[in-house]
């Protein structure tokens, strides 16, 4: 009996032991939770319901040489409300005038509102959506609504901001300007000027705001402010001439049409600078609709065809092994190499000419045989003239896809040399070149054998700061001798001149323009899929050269034409010829807006003006706000104003074409 007493005293003991012992590490471990590893705890819990949420800073804008804005960030706000949070008294007192604000915004019942928001405030839902997609003015009206005036912590405010990259011009330039590209997995890739500049220029410093998880995966901002205010990027100042840009586009849209062609470009650089003025790149979608698919300028490579001569010509004349009045024999258009044959679109050639008249008459047989005749014992001097020339070097562009240079060596294993490389190299075949890097080497030739590189950034700005300047750069300051360049540039001004000449069809006495036509065969090693590459290139005006342009179009309707003077030239001639055109537009534009700063033009001049040219942008500094609000609107544009008395500022330069419905802001002082 004492046995089994003294064994369940023992079980009492040892029970009551363990307990104590299992209390001791109860308060242990809570002590340790709460003293030693509580930081690390509630900073546990406190990533599950409180996070830093990013606001992307507003990209700066683009801007065209004269101020045209091109693309900008546009902020959008969504608006909710957390029913939760305001007090009996503020709920009772302002929900009527809310939901009147709210219907009176969306033109519809105040009755409707109440019962939604009733039964969400029931419901508790602390995420009710309001608005979606308001601008900045539609924003502040929101803000001063009943109850959410009251703001977040009383009112129950949730305000959500993006932002929306928008293009003033629409899709004319875009694929120059830039803008966001979305793989299958949401990878964004940014394209043009805007990812060429984007990170280190545009994109800015984000802000921070913190934000409390309020279920459902929903959260809403702790604080009325931001953690880390967000940075605006710089504005970017291209060279991009929105009159010129606007012609380039029109001009190759209605050419492509017309021909029915898979895709072309036209590119116009000012001639002493390398400023690109223009640049219009267009593919056809499943539906023959024109876009800005590809850079196809700087970033399609492609046999030039006749366009090359020039280049041929170039070294061949710089070498001093032929001479333009040296004489060829075309042996009826046709010529074999190899097994191979060069044909002449004329029937039956052209007989015995000058290197010049071939070059004019764009003969294959008389350049192919000068430059056969001049190198054949040696084509790798004349790969070597090319080489000096830069045309084997990239054009070190900073947008992102630059396509490549092909020339065939000879010394090189795998070089793309065979033993007719030469004659095809003649006339623009087995070489490969984009048309901004074929343009290069013309605007070289207009700019009397000074190869600039081509630019497309003028200033970097912070506001009105100046942030950084881009000068022009010379990528070589003499392609070739003097006498070679006059010679050459006799040969282009011939080719539209000259009665004979391929471009004679553009030919104007109004203006002179100088150039090279250029039809290339594509896809030829399967016939069934001929088609053609048709281009121009050149400068205007030919005496003193101001702009050199491209146009290159691919696979035209070859049952309406192919030839590239046919296909190709008239958009060179149509630019060139507007460009002259709306010069005197300009010019009385900015003759009264001279006027203006000296005596005040009257409201009379500046509506006449207005109404003759509806697309140019008058001078209205110092006009009463009725007069200049009354001249925009009739020109078919929007008007937005801040401030009070006469105008002091415009959104719009004077003199920049604006387009219908356009938002023009005047601030007044």
């Amino acid at each position: 009996m004492q046995s089994t007493e003294k064994s369940i005293m023992n079980k009492l003991y040892f029970t009551s032991g363990a307990m104590f012992i299992f209390a001791l590490l109860v308060v242990y471990k809570l002590v340790t939770i709460q003293f030693v590893e509580g930081d690390q705890y509630r900073s546990i819990a406190d990533n599950r319901t409180i996070k830093d949420d990013i606001i992307p800073a507003n990209r700066g804008n683009v801007y065209s040489v004269g101020g045209s804005l091109l693309a900008t960030s546009v902020p959008k706000y969504d608006i909710r409300i957390d029913l939760v949070t305001p007090s009996h008294k503020n709920y009772e007192a302002f929900i009527e005038p809310l939901c009147d604000s709210l219907a009176s915004f969306y033109n519809t019942s105040s009755e409707e509102y109440k019962r939604k928001l009733r039964l969400a405030r029931e419901n508790k839902n602390r995420y009710f959506l309001l608005a979606r997609n308001l601008d900045y003015s539609q924003y502040l009206q929101f803000r001063d609504f009943p109850l959410l005036n009251l703001g977040a912590f009383k009112g129950g405010l949730i305000v959500e901001q993006t932002t929306k990259r928008d293009y003033p011009m629409g899709s004319i330039a875009q694929r120059l300007i830039g803008y966001e590209r979305f793989d299958d997995q949401g990878n964004v890739t940014r394209v043009g000027i805007d990812g060429a500049f984007g990170e280190k220029y545009l994109r800015g410093e984000d802000g921070k705001r913190r934000k409390q998880k309020i279920g459902k995966g929903q959260w809403k901002p702790i604080e009325d402010y931001n953690q880390v205010e967000p940075q605006d990027g710089y504005d970017v100042y291209t060279t991009i001439d929105v009159n010129i840009q606007d012609i380039a586009h029109h001009a190759l849209l209605e050419q492509l049409e017309y021909y029915k062609a898979d895709h072309g470009t036209v590119v116009v650089m000012e001639t002493k600078t390398g400023e690109i003025r223009a640049i219009s790149n267009l593919g056809r979608n499943k539906e023959g609709l024109y876009y800005e698919r590809l850079n196809y300028a700087v970033g399609e490579s492609h046999e030039p065809g006749s366009t090359f001569k020039l280049m041929a010509l170039a070294v061949a004349l710089e070498d001093r092994v032929i001479d333009t009045t040296t004489m060829v024999d075309t042996k009826k258009g046709v010529l074999s190499y190899y097994g191979k044959k060069v044909k002449d679109s004329k029937k039956g050639g052209y007989g015995n000419i000058s290197v010049a008249k071939a070059f004019e008459v764009s003969s294959n047989t008389g350049i192919v045989k000068a430059i056969h005749n001049a190198y054949k014992e040696n084509p790798q001097k004349f790969v070597d003239g090319l080489y000096r020339m830069n045309l084997k070097d990239s054009l070190g562009l900073p947008l992102i896809g630059e396509g490549k240079s092909i020339i065939p060596d000879p010394r090189i294993k795998n070089g793309r040399w065979s033993g007719i490389a030469l004659q095809w190299m003649a006339y623009g075949y087995g070489v490969s070149f984009t048309p901004l890097q074929t343009l290069t080497f013309y605007n070289a030739i207009a700019n009397d054998g000074v190869m600039v590189r081509p630019k497309f950034l003028r200033e970097i700005k912070e506001i009105d700061t100046s942030i950084e300047t881009f000068s022009t750069e010379v990528i070589n300051p003499r392609i070739c001798s003097e006498e070679t360049v006059l010679k050459l540039q006799q040969l282009l001004k011939n080719v539209v001149e000259k009665e004979h000449g391929t471009g004679h069809g553009l030919y104007s006495d109004k203006f002179s323009m100088a150039g090279k036509t250029g039809t290339c065969q594509k896809d030829y090693v399967n016939k069934d899929q001929l088609n053609y590459i048709s281009s121009f290139s050149g400068y205007f005006p030919a005496d003193d050269p101001k702009y050199s342009c491209i146009v290159v179009i691919h696979e035209p309707d070859k049952s309406v034409g192919y030839y590239g003077a046919d296909v190709a030239g008239p958009v060179f001639k149509k630019i060139a010829q507007k460009i002259f055109t709306d010069a005197p537009v300009i010019d009385e534009i900015n003759d009264l807006n001279q006027k203006s700063e000296t005596v005040k033009a009257s409201y009379d001049n500046y509506y006449a003006v207005a109404q003759k040219y509806k697309t140019i942008m008058p001078n209205l500094k110092g006009m009463s706000a009725m007069d200049a609000i009354s001249i925009l609107e009739n020109m078919g544009l929007k008007v937005r104003t801040q401030g009070n008395g006469t105008v002091s500022k415009q959104s719009v330069k004077s003199g920049q074409k604006v387009k219908p419905q356009s938002v023009i802001t005047l601030v007044l002082s």
